[in-house]
């Protein structure tokens, strides 16, 4: 599900750039661009996405009356990898919302844009389907928040069915910002990650809150029907919220008169049917010093969400971690009988709950990580998760389904591939089949002594050199190693020549001696 924003409107974010009164702390990066981006009027500035990525295409809009950010891009028309990856360098364990942006423009010359995937970590969060919002002169984004499992976070984008053969996935601009671990500590996220359906600020008929006024970035869209506006007659300090909503947000509410009910459909567009986050804000707009009670109750398509509700000029929040959804949302609020004045509303958030796709084992993800780096010219999918989603693992990688996924099976023969055979290839245990032969790899042949599990070994037609590694001889269930036209030198291990049942291919090419 997409969000939109008019296109002289957007704002946005830096990461790990270092923070400043004028910079929330995060990442901005403005995409296909080779030089900073300033949004007009802030002191907001994105940096080039160079050293994010090593893959796309870069390219400027025609567009006028773009903002900075939206008049280049990145593209991605290699139809043979099975996703683009952005990595970047997170804290293990932090918190952060990530926001993509994207502005078609016609960069391809078509007059519709692609559809696609986006990939956070080992997850597909969502599919990227801007038609709308372009045809009504909109750009979209998307948001998540996601705890960094390691000390990367990659965002990935992929092809799908629906993804033209003709058009190249694309993107605009991509917001990393870090969140304070307090904030939305109600989800597990070690489960699941929250994507943003709706933050709205109610009888709000200016602009869209954000930074500085959030100092975490977030963006909170103006919301009015025909209910009652009413202004907050004292300020609320919102430090002690458990997820820290701007005070801003509190400025305006909804309401309606004594004794009468408040329904507020919002947010204004059906929802598929799954489990939601939802949090919802209120301050009672009179003075401090009054004596009056403002007390409701709350109910979502007609269930009780919350009951008997006193609401008071320092505000509350109430919230659910996960409630179930479908179609259209009412929110009703229904006074108690005492109460002398109706209902109100300031602000809310809903997130659909994203269940995680599991994760791939750390230690695979180093050794890949490491034999990515010692290889001159690795698949261009060579980045993000090695193994997930599974129908987007690395090209040549085949990895287990276990929730925990294992690198299983690694087949790179004649990708012409140089550079060397990284020693941490006996970090992945789990490994069955890697065959490497056909390339132009060179150095020595490391050894293998942990990967007991290895059927067939190919690193024939290559330019190793050296010894045949010892450690062959060890491995139980090794039955067929491929090592000809190679420049190795040595003896064959007594282990190998008296090993029974394999299948051992040493000439020609070699310099071995029995």
């Amino acid at each position: 599900m997409s969000l939109s924003i008019f296109l002289l409107w957007l704002v946005s974010i830096p990461f790990f750039v270092h923070s400043s009164p004028d910079q929330p702390t995060g990442l901005l990066i403005t995409c296909g661009s080779s030089v900073k981006q300033t949004i007009p009027g802030t002191k907001l500035t994105y940096i080039p996405d160079d050293g994010f990525t090593f893959v796309g295409n870069k390219t400027a809009l025609k567009n006028k009356d773009l903002l900075p950010i939206l008049t280049t891009l990145r593209y991605f028309p290699d139809k043979s990898a099975r996703k683009y990856c952005y990595t970047f360098q997170a804290i293990k364990g932090g918190k952060y919302l990530v926001r993509t942006i994207y502005y078609y423009g016609g960069f391809d010359g078509g007059e519709q844009p692609p559809v696609f995937d986006q990939i956070i970590g080992g997850t597909k969060w969502s599919v990227v389907n801007t038609t709308e919002d372009y045809a009504n002169g909109l750009t979209s984004y998307y948001e998540v928040i996601v705890v960094a499992p390691t000390t990367t976070l990659s965002v990935c984008l992929a092809r799908n069915k629906q993804t033209a053969s003709s058009s190249s996935p694309f993107i605009s601009a991509i917001e990393v910002l870090f969140l304070d671990d307090s904030m939305y500590n109600s989800t597990d996220f070690n489960e699941y990650a929250l994507a943003t359906v709706a933050r709205s600020t109610f009888g709000n008929q200016e602009d869209s809150i954000s930074f500085p006024d959030d100092p975490y970035y977030r963006l909170w869209q103006p919301f009015k029907d025909k209910n009652a506006v009413v202004s907050s007659q004292s300020s609320v300090s919102t430090s002690e919220f458990w997820n820290k909503p701007p005070a801003k947000a509190f400025v305006t509410a909804i309401t309606t008169s004594p004794g009468k009910k408040l329904e507020v459909q919002w947010p204004p567009v059906s929802l598929p049917s799954t489990n939601y986050h939802i949090s919802l804000y209120f301050q009672d707009n009179r003075k401090p010093d009054t004596n009056a009670w403002r007390v409701f109750s709350i109910a979502v398509n007609g269930k009780t969400f919350y009951s008997n509700l006193n609401v008071s000029t320092g505000g509350v929040t109430v919230y659910s971690p996960q409630w179930p959804l479908s179609g259209q949302t009412l929110i009703s609020l229904t006074p108690d009988v005492k109460s002398s004045d109706g209902p109100l509303i300031n602000a809310g958030e809903i997130y659909q709950i994203l269940p995680l796709g599991g994760r791939t084992l750390t230690r695979d993800v180093a050794a890949m990580e490491e034999l990515a780096r010692s290889f001159n010219n690795p698949p261009p999918d060579w980045t993000g998760d090695p193994c997930l989603p599974l129908e987007n693992s690395w090209t040549g990688v085949t990895c287990s389904k276990d929730k925990m996924a294992r690198v299983i099976s690694l087949d790179l023969t004649n990708f012409g591939i140089s550079g060397s055979l990284a020693p941490t290839i006996d970090n992945l245990t789990a490994i069955h089949h890697l065959w490497l032969g056909g390339n132009q790899i060179s150095g020595s042949i490391p050894e293998m002594y942990s990967l007991g599990r290895l059927e067939t070994l190919h690193l024939e037609n290559n330019s190793f050199t050296g010894p045949i590694p010892k450690s062959f001889g060890k491995l139980g269930n090794l039955r067929e190693i491929f090592l000809q036209n190679n420049n190795l030198d040595g003896s064959i291990p007594d282990e190998l020549q008296g090993k029974k049942g394999i299948n051992l291919q040493v000439s020609p090419g070699n310099h071995l001696s029995a």
